[in-house]
């Protein structure tokens, strides 16, 4: 019977030890704190976008409906109901979409570096993201970009704006002056 015990003390440790060389494969290791480093203003920014299309969609969806159902009396009123409703679907989608970013950088992204990069490069990046001149970088990244993007729409407006006006005067010889139907609305030939 102490053999018994012994051979099974002897199987589950071997078994454990087994298991724990497994959890610390090294890469694996590094490619897990490399995602981890990963993630910070730039990946909240990425799930705002993705929660901001996903908003952009109702509107092109619900802003023909307000515009034709609702008398133009109640539209002022209507419309800020939709804006707190878009407001809450916006903040709900973008923390649905925060919760899967583990799970799916750690399904996805983990065996990725692990695969593709040999032990000594993933020592390498994430030294590099631990730098506190990245770390700076990521957290300053996002408000630079924004300042990039505003100047670039504020430089580029008035051609843009003239373009639009070509098209438009394109688009009359074409189509004609006459008022686009309401949407949801037949068609005249």
């Amino acid at each position: 019977m102490k053999k018994l015990i012994t051979a099974l003390a002897f199987a589950s440790l071997a078994c454990t030890t087994a298991l724990q060389a497994q959890a610390a494969d090294p890469k694996t290791e590094l490619a897990e704190k490399i995602v981890k480093l990963r993630q910070g203003p730039e990946m909240d920014q990425l799930t705002s976008q993705l929660a901001g299309s996903a908003t952009q969609d109702l509107i092109a969806n619900w802003a023909p409906r307000l515009q034709n159902n609702v008398p133009k009396a109640k539209q002022q009123k209507a419309s800020e109901a939709l804006n707190a409703e878009l407001k809450k679907y916006a903040d709900d989608t973008q923390q649905l979409i925060s919760k899967q970013v583990a799970k799916v950088s750690k399904d996805v992204l983990v065996p990725a570096y692990a695969e593709r990069f040999t032990l000594e490069e993933l020592q390498q990046i994430a030294a590099f993201f631990e730098s506190p001149a990245i770390k700076k970088y990521q957290t300053t990244a996002p408000e630079l970009g924004n300042m990039f993007i505003q100047k670039l729409i504020d430089a580029s407006r008035a051609d843009v704006i003239t373009r639009a006006k070509k098209f438009d005067d394109a688009a009359v010889k074409i189509v004609g002056e006459t008022a686009a139907p309401k949407a949801g609305g037949p068609a005249k030939k």
